[in-house]
């Protein structure tokens, strides 16, 4: 803007000594540059430019009035600069200052107008000094409320923005408040995935059906399923099949197969419907019947009715299912730090003290030296078990190793550390069960690995898993003493096994093992035993 005044100044007055007023604004111009937040030196500064401004306006007005047809129209060359120091004021949100700036400038305008001499009488007795004059202050006034809006626009959003944390605990207060306003269950997938196939199964044939949902990876999880015998779905999204269809287009899809990976044959009639809320599908309904020509459009048009509604309930029942299953593995992971930075390294400082301990005690303190030993033998089984409950606190199912994967390698980390005889039996397909219902399994077979090692005095550990999804078998076997001589706080582990088991609607099953131990099982679904059973691995493991 110097730049631009001292150009103007020269075209107008053709005056160098004019640039004067130019350079003492620089220096004016020079605490606002320097310290713009200074709560005295920038207003300071800025006061006196507006001052030099009104001042100078007079002077070059007089020097261009030679040949000039409107005297005192040359003020005009300087008065631009009064945009700096109100802008200034602006965006430091100094409105009142700025509003204090346009007064002094009118003043000074007025006081260097009366006291400047051209054109045949003072300046302010031109009509071309005072018209240029009011247009600038104006301009300047409209200069600052424009300024002083846009940061305010600009601070409102940035106050408006919540943060992540925020956000967060105003949409889980929401979901709470939502929550607890809705029938029983109805948060549940496997719950309303039920529901939904029996209210098809009322307007139309299904001697099959089936929820399905995304799993990642490219598959689907049967959600809930229905019909005579257990029913293998095509679960894989590239394959070619009715299923893959309606998910990749999202309209309903019949055909004349079933979408069974293994089925008997004869007249089929298959109708695949796909459950979108909004743009996104959050699922599959598959029926099945064993006739031709099951569903015409109005059947697929009564379908379709009942499942627009059943997909907004089942994508709030798998959102809230994945914000409680991030809660729950954050929380757990929380808690695997905090016990390791915290008690369990203070445990290894006091097995160190008595380490210390041992090696000054006098040869003749015997007895002193073996309640040492025997603290200290104490104190090392202590940190084996918090260690052994940091990696069960932080054992996740993997992605891509899959439920068999995760139990085995607990059972070998386990059966390691208690010099326990470790078989292992897995039998996992390709399909994947739902995230939260392997993570409960998981949970289940820790804990019964756990009592095993700790209360039932055994030998060997023979763990199976069998995973056909919707079907799931877990099972802990040891040579131990038996669950009747256990102490009360494994039979406590029993308890925490079965709510879990309930939770993902299955049953825990325990019985005596002979000649001797115990064997705990947790089933899910119907029997998944077929002719063909594929991707099954099977592992023996010594001590």
């Amino acid at each position: 803007m110097l730049a631009l005044v001292a150009v103007l100044t020269l075209i107008a007055t053709r005056e160098p000594g004019q640039l004067r007023w130019v350079a003492l604004l620089a220096v004016a111009g020079i605490p606002a540059v320097v310290a713009p937040g200074h709560r005295i030196l920038a207003p300071l500064g800025r006061f006196a430019e507006v001052v030099l401004v009104g001042l100078a306006a007079g002077q070059v007005a007089a020097a261009a009035n030679i040949g000039t047809p409107m005297p005192g129209v040359g003020a005009s060359a300087i008065l631009p600069y009064l945009a700096v120091p109100l802008t200034a004021a602006a965006l430091q949100r100094r409105i009142r200052e700025g509003i204090g700036l346009i007064v002094a400038t009118a003043v000074t305008l007025v006081v260097s107008g009366v006291l400047t001499a051209g054109g045949g009488g003072p300046q302010i007795s031109q009509v071309g000094y005072l018209t240029v004059a009011t247009q600038w202050v104006i301009l300047a006034a409209l200069g600052l409320f424009a300024a002083g809006s846009l940061q305010r626009i600009i601070q409102a959003r940035g106050e408006s923005r919540p943060q992540p944390y925020t956000e967060a605990t105003r949409l889980l207060t929401q979901l709470r408040s939502v929550a607890r306003q809705l029938p029983g269950a109805t948060l549940d997938p496997g719950s309303i995935s039920e529901h939904l196939i029996e209210e098809l199964r009322g307007v139309t044939r299904a001697d099959r059906a089936a929820v399905l949902s995304a799993s990642g990876g490219g598959r689907l999880v049967v959600l809930a399923q229905a019909g005579v015998d257990r029913v293998d779905w095509e679960t894989t999204l590239d394959a070619d099949s009715a299923i893959a269809d309606a998910w990749a287009s999202q309209q309903p899809q019949t055909a004349h197969r079933s979408q069974a990976r293994s089925h008997s044959g004869g007249d089929v009639s298959a109708l695949v419907v796909p459950l979108v809320a909004g743009v996104r599908t959050v699922g599959l309904v598959t029926l099945e019947a064993d006739v031709s020509g099951a569903y015409p459009p109005p059947v697929v048009a009564r379908v379709t009715a009942l499942t627009r509604p059943a997909a907004l309930r089942l994508e709030a029942a798998l959102l809230f299912d994945e914000v409680r299953s991030l809660a729950t593995n954050e929380e757990r992971q929380r808690l695997a730090r905090e016990i390791h930075d915290g008690v369990a390294q203070e445990l290894v400082m006091v097995g160190y003290g008595i380490d210390n301990a041992l090696a000054s005690l006098p040869e003749e303190a015997k007895e002193t030296g073996e309640e040492l030993r025997t603290l200290r033998g104490e104190v090392t089984r202590v940190i084996t078990e918090l260690r052994l409950s940091l990696f069960e606190l932080r054992s996740e199912v993997d992605r891509h190793g899959g439920l068999a994967a995760a139990i085995a390698e607990y059972a070998r980390t386990v059966g390691a550390s208690a010099g326990l005889r470790v078989h292992y039996t897995l039998d996992e397909s390709t399909a994947r069960l739902p995230a939260a219902t392997e993570a409960e399994l998981l949970r289940i077979a820790q804990e019964a690995i756990t009592n095993a090692r700790k209360h039932a005095g055994a030998s060997n550990l023979w763990v199976t898993c069998a995973v056909d999804p919707p079907f799931a078998q877990i099972e802990v076997s040891d040579d131990g003493q038996g669950i009747a001589d256990q102490r009360p706080d494994g039979r406590y582990g029993l308890a925490i096994m079965a709510e879990r088991a309930e939770r993902i609607r299955g049953r825990l099953e325990i019985s005596p093992r002979h000649p001797s131990g115990t064997t705990v099982a947790v089933v899910l679904g119907t029997s998944s035993r077929r002719d063909n059973v594929r991707d099954s691995v099977t592992a023996s493991e010594g001590e």
